[in-house]
């Protein structure tokens, strides 16, 4: 059974870890990150694009996937299907559709417009027990047609956001989406430390995971961060391993061109690096 996502990140901000969200691109993809959590008894995130919704074939497909998977494959963990950067509108149909978490990205409004429509969900989200993120300040780099410039987020601001009964907030500190680049000046941390002091035991998310070092985690951790997202690394993670496969000739041999031997690898691949977050992340055997 799905859940909202408040408990399990109330319990990782008390206890100084974070619980991982993965996004999901389809089956494959659903199905790793489950049973790496089950295995791991680790708590879990599926996060849905409004890119990915579309590309999966909707939003009730997606939740009758997932809750098909989570009956399927005995899933006994904590976990929460949510959108991830979502418009106003995207909101409103995931929650509809059954998502028992969602984002209202509205850091490209002005704060004014931001709080007025996060105030509007945080009224629906709080009636139907839905956890609810916000944003103050983009995070940089482009995700599925999001595209943010990566400011620093304003301490006041997050603040005002937080002031509203969000569940969690994501706050831009120099994080971006995608791969970082040589030249990245790499995270505020007393940004991440101002936020954190005026918005008390809220749970902070980190955006664009992929590539930060692991000092850095460990830091964001320490200062509040309760939820961070990866996407980018299983991608990059399932494609290499895909490649692997295909060049070496394998999906020529026999039967090797069976789907479900030719993604394989990457589905191992995916399992392997969500294993590595979660280990990071500190929540193994937190669920």
């Amino acid at each position: 059974m799905l859940v909202s996502a408040k408990e399990m990140l109330t319990k990782a901000k008390a206890g100084k870890y974070a619980v991982g969200q993965f996004n999901i691109n389809n089956l494959e993809w659903t199905k790793a990150i489950l049973l790496t959590a089950q295995e791991n008894n680790s708590p879990v995130i599926l996060g849905v694009s409004e890119g990915a919704g579309k590309y999966m074939g909707g939003y009730d497909a997606i939740v009758g996937m997932v809750n098909g998977l989570i009956k399927g494959l005995n899933i006994t963990v904590p976990v929460a299907l949510h959108l991830d950067h979502g418009s106003y509108e995207g909101a409103l149909k995931t929650i509809e559709a059954g998502f028992s978490s969602v984002m209202f990205d509205g850091s490209h409004y002005s704060i004014e417009e931001n709080i007025e429509k996060t105030k509007e969900l945080v009224k629906i989200t709080s009636e139907k027990g839905i956890s609810l993120e916000a944003e103050v300040g983009s995070i940089g780099g482009e995700e599925d047609g999001v595209v943010g410039a990566g400011e620093i987020a304003d301490p006041q601001e997050c603040k005002a956001i937080a002031d509203l009964g969000v569940t969690m907030l994501a706050a831009g500190i120099g994080n971006i989406h995608g791969q970082y680049p040589e030249n990245w000046a790499g995270l505020s941390f007393e940004a991440l430390d101002n936020i954190q002091k005026l918005t008390g035991d809220m749970p902070l998310v980190l955006h664009g995971g992929t590539g930060i070092p692991e000092d850095m985690i460990k830091k964001a951790i320490s200062l509040g961060v309760a939820k961070i997202n990866v996407n980018t690394e299983c991608q990059l993670s399932f494609a290499a391993a895909t490649r692997e496969y295909i060049e070496a000739g394998k999906d020529l041999q026999g039967k090797g061109f069976d789907p479900r031997k030719l993604l394989a690898p990457g589905f191992e691949a995916i399992k392997a690096t969500v294993k590595e977050k979660m280990e990071l992340f500190g929540s193994v055997n937190k669920a």
